[in-house]
């Protein structure tokens, strides 16, 4: 399976890989992909049960159609995440995601919607254009949260200092 962000795709050498923020990776049945710092952030987990295929995106902000970090945005990672996990043998037709993150950080007054929300939004909007059903969330709240996600099962382990553990 491949691991991609920001740089170049480079070949995993473990099963344990590591999702860092603005970025996404693709594993099998024998990975276990993981991410943390999930704030405001999205973490949006697929999985393709049938193929053994799982991916696991990071994202910091809501849209970003015409930007070339597309890991960076809600929508574009979405999109090539699907793109990935497709070319290690998933169907879009058989993935399932769940969601992650999406806390209110910080309070600001000048806008309705938190970042967080906004996050959510574009993720819900995005999977469902694709036709990619929801599974599962924990989302919004105002605390950080880490995630797991269990490639053997596409279980989707959250973990937060202020509300605990959690499966998805």
């Amino acid at each position: 399976m491949e691991v991609y962000s920001r740089k170049p795709p480079a070949r995993r050498t473990t099963d344990r890989i590591k999702v860092g923020i603005a970025d996404f990776a693709v594993g099998d049945s024998e990975s276990t992909l993981s991410t943390s710092g999930l704030g405001s952030c999205v973490g949006v987990a697929l999985y393709d049960s049938r193929a053994g295929i799982v991916g696991l995106a990071h994202a910091m902000l809501p849209a970003g159609e015409g930007k070339t970090d597309v890991a960076k945005y809600v929508d574009t990672a979405i999109d090539a995440l699907v793109d990935a996990m497709s070319d290690e043998g998933a169907s879009q037709g058989r993935l399932v995601a769940k969601l992650a993150g999406g806390s209110t950080m910080f309070e600001f007054k000048s806008t309705d919607e938190s970042v967080g929300d906004r996050n959510v939004d574009a993720a819900r909007a995005t999977l469902a254009a694709l036709r990619i059903p929801i599974e599962a969330e924990d989302v919004g709240g105002d605390h950080g949260r880490s995630l797991e996600l269990d490639g053997a099962t596409g279980a989707l382990h959250v973990r937060s200092a202020a509300a605990g553990r959690q499966t998805l």
